[in-house]
């Protein structure tokens, strides 16, 4: 398996569900994790300590408002979402500057994503490179087949290496 990168890392993870906060903790022993459930916690968090990473849930606490915020404080952005799932949420996240957009069922595997994201900004590439490999098969499921024509061009454009 490839180097953790999330050792020691500093990450703050934001979500108005306590279990999700939790969970996320968890999962993210090997970091250092605050934690915050509102977006006026998350926005002061971020305006006044380092963060190496910020896990973002997007509804409930105004998601998008703290991706801006954490990409003016240079915090890598991953957003991870159950309510706002969509294709649209996921293009408008990347267009929008996030790092990676995950599907909160998905989040049991959340060290590897954001280890993924780490990789990526190490070696210069797309964070979003291996996107498509982690959930191209689960966005099949989800929504309809053919759910990547809705958009063809920005798909056709979007970055596989």
């Amino acid at each position: 398996m490839a180097k953790d990168l999330l050792e020691g890392k500093t990450v703050l993870i934001v979500d108005d569900e306590r279990d999700i906060l939790e969970t996320l903790e968890d999962l993210l022993s090997m970091c250092k994790v605050v934690k915050a459930s509102t977006f006026d916690e998350a926005k002061r968090a971020l305006e006044t300590q380092a963060f190496d990473i910020a896990v973002l849930d997007i509804m409930g606490v105004d998601g998008y408002k703290l991706l801006d915020i954490a990409r003016q404080r240079k915090v890598i952005p991953v957003m991870l979402t159950a309510h706002a799932l969509s294709i649209d949420h996921t293009i408008s996240s990347y267009k929008r500057g996030a790092a990676l957009y995950v599907p909160k069922d998905k989040m049991a595997n959340i060290v590897e994503y954001l280890n993924d994201v780490l990789h990526a900004v190490e070696a210069g590439k797309s964070t979003w490179w291996r996107w498509l490999d982690k959930f191209e098969v689960y966005y099949n499921k989800k929504f309809e087949a053919n759910w990547k024509n809705k958009d063809e061009n920005f798909w056709r454009s979007f970055p596989y290496v």
